[in-house]
Order: structure tokens, then sequence, then C-alpha cells
């Protein structure tokens, strides 16, 4: 599997979740149940264009349209080095598309607990 052209490890990445968005990030976890843990998270840096539900499954990611491109471009005056775009289960009747664009992405491999405040901690 791929997301914007960059390759993810081997896992079961079925179960997506928004676990930061601030100002200079958005955080991405992934794995096959979010409940107690995760061993995958994607970050985006710098992100200026969202358009994705705060948790999704079974996500097929692909390179971005024409009319997503321009869409991107009118929206923030130009092409951001990182675009990601998907399709995935977000719990409706059919499929979302989703867009995400940002200054970086990073995959980050590795377990991750989650505490019983809700909160991503790296054990």
């Amino acid at each position: 599997m791929e997301i914007a052209g960059r390759v993810l490890p081997e896992g079961s990445w079925w179960d997506w979740e928004v676990i930061v968005w601030d100002g200079g990030r958005l955080r991405l976890a992934a794995g096959h149940d979010l409940t107690y843990h995760h061993g995958l998270e994607v970050v985006l840096t710098d992100p200026c264009f969202v358009s994705c539900p705060a948790a999704f499954q079974d996500p097929v990611f692909r390179e971005p349209t024409a009319e997503e491109t321009a869409r991107l471009r009118r929206a923030l005056g130009g092409e951001p080095p990182v675009v990601v775009a998907f399709e995935a289960d977000a719990g409706g009747p059919g499929p979302v598309s989703c867009l995400i664009a940002a200054e970086r992405l990073d995959i980050v491999p590795g377990f991750v607990r989650r505490d019983d405040d809700e909160r991503a901690t790296r054990a």
C-alpha cells in the first residue's frame, strides 16, 4: 500500500483515526483495531487543506485527480508539496473521497498504546 508515493510498512492498516490536529500537524493512527493501541502513524506537517472524516476504515490511497489538483491550486494559490487522496469507508452508505494537502509526510511505524484518557503515548 502506498500513500502519496510512499510505501507503507507491511501490516493490517484497516482502522484509521485522526489523533492530533493542531496548527502544525495532522497525525493519523492506523491499525487493525484502534481500541487499545495502534501500530502506525502518518504525520502530515503543516496541513493546509484537510477534507476527511475523523475516523475511517479500509482506505484506498490513490493519485489525486486533475479536478482535485485544480481545486487545491485554486484554494491554496499553488501546488502543495504533499497531496494525499483516497476513498474510505466512513460509516455511511458508500465510500467518501478524501483529500489532504501538507508540506511534509512522515510514516512512523511502532506500537503505541492508548491511555484511558484517549491520548496516544509511545510504549
